[in-house]
């Protein structure tokens, strides 16, 4: 059970083996309907792709996303997960044995891969891409992607209104609260990610997917200020 901000934290966030361990918990009581963000995603990626699509899970950590596509279609898919967390990549090389599942782990910096793929999913993940750089990155993105191929990624956002932003940070907590956070671990965890996780607004993370080449985007799933949206590059 996740317990990484129960006591003072010493250093800013980062993906140690520390958080490794309790990193599943992690994700399922931080972050609203993570579960059927995953099964939503799988099941567009089946809708849309034919067997023998190449699809990379970018900062796959524990490789959920990827388990889930190999356990949800019958379709034969190559499956890559890249990460640069070595505890992570353990952890997803022992569930993938575990499952008997075809996926190759990669460790690496997801920022210097070469793409070529069908389907490129990003879940909370892009956040931590310093805004300089961002841009840049989703155009590779682009670029290496195939003709009507996928890109899926979930964020943390922002709200233009500064109240209605307050609410929905509010509404937010509160839901971590239900989940069984303290007050002491909520301030925590988001004095660890302050200047680490960098959210942009709806508009704005559309705003760069059509800067980089994108016309079909939408927002496939949102709660609060969570939102998974979805690009098509089209030929």
């Amino acid at each position: 059970m996740d317990k990484v901000f129960a006591k003072p934290i010493a250093k800013q966030f980062e993906f140690d083996e520390e958080v490794a361990v309790v990193f599943d918990d992690m994700l399922e009581r931080s972050i609203p309907f993570y579960k059927e963000v995953i099964e939503l995603t799988c099941n567009v990626i089946a809708l849309h792709v034919k067997e023998g699509a190449h699809i990379v899970d970018l900062g796959c950590s524990t490789a959920n996303t990827l388990l889930a596509l190999h356990k949800k279609s019958p379709k034969k898919y190559h499956l890559l997960g890249v990460d640069n967390a070595k505890a992570m990549l353990h952890l997803a090389q022992q569930k993938i044995h575990a499952y008997g599942a075809d996926i190759v782990l990669r460790e690496a910096d997801i920022t210097q891969i070469a793409f070529n793929h069908d389907v490129i999913i990003a879940n909370y993940m892009l956040q931590f891409i310093r805004p300089l750089q961002r841009t840049a990155f989703v155009q590779k993105i682009y670029d290496g992607m195939r003709e009507n191929g996928l890109f899926i990624f979930s964020e943390k956002i922002v709200f233009d209104d500064k109240v209605l932003n307050k609410e929905m940070i509010d509404l937010y907590y509160a839901f971590k609260k239900e989940q069984g956070y303290s007050d002491f671990e909520i301030a925590q965890k988001r004095e660890a990610l302050e200047n680490v996780l960098i959210p942009y607004t709806e508009e704005e993370n559309r705003a760069m997917l059509k800067s980089v080449g994108f016309h079909t985007i939408e927002t496939l799933f949102k709660w609060g200020n969570f939102a998974t949206f979805i690009a098509i590059k089209r030929g």
